[in-house]
């Protein structure tokens, strides 16, 4: 992704594909206010807080996991976790998204049973997570697994293995949903889904 290919100053990583690439699930209004005003925040305010500090030195990733270990420094991982979070999530969606093959596939018959009972997991995990957060498809001791994490909190400021992850803020769906996070969740699973990004990250 392109945040971890730089150092400071970070600048907002392009978008994969157009705004209106997601659309009927992620409509372009959606996308420009998440993209374009929530990340954007998150970057422009990192670069401010880290200025003149030893995080200046560092990648993004870097600072997300030294910072989680610095009680002083939560601002700082808040605005790099979210910002590093989002080109993540950027990236766990493609505009003909939703079925897994190959290696991929393989894996979460290996670790759910089958693509359908990852889904139910997957969605019931991502529906429950209680307020702001995410839904990650991680890798952990050699299998699958699925983890939530709260607010800014990531799989890579603890030695996880993120292969994917759905965004499950508010912000992220409900312009188009309002407050049915089931419909949104389940909508992305079948249509958005970026199985080829996902492989890639289990290597």
């Amino acid at each position: 992704m392109p945040l971890d290919k730089g150092k400071p100053p970070f600048t907002l990583p392009k978008l994969p594909y157009a705004e209106d690439a997601l659309a009927p699930v992620v409509s372009a209004k959606t996308i420009s206010f998440h993209y374009g005003k929530h990340h954007k925040a998150y970057v422009d305010k990192l670069n401010e807080l880290i200025e003149g500090t030893p995080y200046a030195a560092l990648t993004i990733e870097e600072i997300v996991k030294k910072s989680a270990k610095d009680e002083k420094a939560k601002a700082v991982f808040n605005n790099a976790a979210q910002a590093w979070n989002h080109d993540f999530y950027w990236h766990s969606m493609a505009p003909k998204g939703g079925a897994p093959a190959g290696k991929i596939k393989k894996a979460l018959e290996d670790g759910f049973g089958s693509v359908e009972d990852f889904n139910k997991a997957f969605k019931a995990a991502a529906v429950g997570q209680f307020g702001s957060g995410w839904a990650w498809l991680v890798a952990k001791g050699g299998k699958l697994a699925i983890e939530t994490t709260s607010n800014a909190d990531t799989p890579i400021a603890h030695g996880g293995k993120p292969l994917l992850v759905a965004d499950v803020w508010e912000h992220a769906y409900y312009l188009d949903y309002q407050n049915r996070r089931p419909d949104h969740v389940q909508a992305w699973l079948d249509k958005l889904a970026n199985w080829s990004f996902a492989e890639q990250n289990l290597g």
